[in-house]
């Protein structure tokens, strides 16, 4: 089965690409790198032909509120019109647990949109809705600095490994269309304080963190429900700790 990743050199796609090999099927990396671009819907239609399946991993290189609508709004248009003339069946995106909880962020509100289009599209599709991921711990608690001290909310966090989230990716696309959304999370719960504080402290990093309940992320203040899986989500829960994970990263150079 050809199976065609939009941003298939990144973080997560890289990984979709090389699981979705090993499993035997003909996976192709789209992304600007490659010659394919969906902002402007440049070798789309070559890389779809003959396709069954596409999986949107991209990312807007620019967060700005309107880049970041643009993005999501106008790549996402660009597929679906280019999977319809290609006859492909599957439309997989990646997406965000409790983008639609977080109103204030210009980047979930760009989430939503995008989801909204695929839903309304026709188009036999998969959603699916991460945690946010282990390897951005650290970038948080760096967007989060002034001096010596982080000032991040104390709000929940139940973050997940990157490849746990490919993994996920990977059993949507090789399923059935859900018409739906997947949630899923990783296994601890707690305050993005505390992981940011693990995280430092695993690196050796000097910097205090300090719960902060004016603290932003993404532009909004968060509550105990915002960004993880609430009553009815129903989330699969991968079972990657942070504290394997972080021994792992941080032990290869990686973390």
């Amino acid at each position: 089965m050809k199976i065609v990743v939009i941003g298939g050199s990144g973080l997560i796609g890289s990984q979709v690409i090389l699981q979705l090999t090993e499993l035997g099927h003909e996976a192709v990396s789209a992304s600007p790198r490659s010659g394919v671009n969906a902002l402007t819907g440049k070798g789309l239609p070559e890389a779809l032909a003959g396709a069954h399946t596409v999986v949107d991993v991209s990312n807007s290189p620019s967060w700005a509120d309107d880049d970041v609508l643009d993005f999501f709004t106008t790549s996402t248009r660009n597929l679906l019109a280019a999977e319809r003339d290609a006859g492909v069946q599957h439309h997989v995106a990646l997406s965000i647990v409790g983008c639609d909880r977080a109103p204030d962020s210009g980047y979930m509100r760009a989430k939503i949109a995008q989801e909204r289009l695929i839903e309304e599209s026709g188009a036999p599709y998969s959603i699916v809705r991460a945690t946010q991921f282990f390897e951005f711990v650290i970038g948080i608690a760096d967007s989060a600095t002034e001096g010596n001290t982080v000032r991040l909310p104390h709000a929940a966090f139940q973050p997940i490994a990157a490849e746990d989230v490919a993994t996920a990716v990977i059993r949507a696309t090789v399923n059935d269309p859900v018409n739906g959304i997947i949630n899923i999370a990783g296994p601890e719960k707690s305050g993005m304080d505390d992981f940011a504080r693990t995280a430092l402290a695993a690196h050796d990093d000097p910097r205090q963190v300090v719960a902060d309940p004016n603290a932003r992320y993404f532009g909004t203040l968060l509550g105990d429900h915002s960004i993880v899986p609430v009553d009815g989500e129903d989330p699969t829960i991968f079972p990657t700790t942070f504290s394997d994970w972080l021994a792992s990263h941080v032990s290869s150079g990686q973390g």
